[in-house]
């Protein structure tokens, strides 16, 4: 299988330098490659598409979720305490007349 890339050709001499891959496998495709001009680096731009719908997805999911967990949980602000601590809050501090 020919090299798609110069930096493809690049990763696989530092991988025969530390001996992770046959210097045979390194000729072969160095042979089968050939004098061709490669590109610096290959994207594939169907890949990229396919991994953004899956974030997307994937964040739709948790956020449904944990919006299940929220409504799942007790709400605080039925307990009398939760109720006391808001209407201290929101209470007008009236200045003292003295």
């Amino acid at each position: 299988m020919p090299f798609k890339s110069q930096a493809q050709r690049r990763k696989f001499a530092v991988l025969l330098v530390e001996g992770k891959i046959a210097p045979d496998t390194f000729e072969e495709w160095n042979r089968e490659t050939g004098g061709a001009r490669l590109p610096e680096r290959v994207v594939r731009k169907s890949a990229t598409k396919a991994r953004v719908r899956k974030k997307s997805a994937a964040k739709k999911s948790t956020t449904k979720k944990s919006a299940k967990k929220r409504s799942a949980k007790k709400n605080p602000a039925k307990t009398l305490a939760a109720r006391k601590n808001v209407a201290r809050k929101n209470a007008v501090k009236r200045p003292r007349r003295g």
